[in-house]
């Protein structure tokens, strides 16, 4: 019984190396995501949403034309769908840098 489970003598302290590699580099791929951007305009550019890798909305821009005091629901829909098409976005993005990571194995709770 040499070297035990881990499938020869230092074959289990290889792996963990390369878990902790992993570990490091997501974390650091996590951290850039923050810096990262994606650009969304809906409705003819009239509403502009712009979100960072790790899906936090950094500014909505609205064209003056956009906002009509009379027609608030139609706004409020641009705005809806400029925000869900910049998380979307992001979300692709992040999976995208992570992907590159791993592989592209999906690993459940990583990201």
């Amino acid at each position: 019984m040499r070297g035990g489970p881990g499938g020869g003598a230092g074959g289990g302290g290889n792996m963990m190396s390369q878990i902790q590699k992993l570990q490091e580099e997501m974390g650091k791929t996590q951290e850039a995501l923050k810096s990262e951007t994606v650009t969304v305009s809906v409705g003819g550019e009239a509403v502009t949403v712009v979100a960072t890798g790790d899906q936090r909305i950094t500014s909505i821009t609205l064209k003056p034309e956009a906002v009509d005091p009379g027609d608030v629901e139609m706004l409020q829909d641009l705005l809806v769908a400029a925000v869900n098409e910049a998380l979307a976005q992001s979300q692709a993005l992040a999976s995208k840098r992570m992907a590159a990571l791993t592989g592209g194995l999906s690993l459940p709770g990583l990201f």
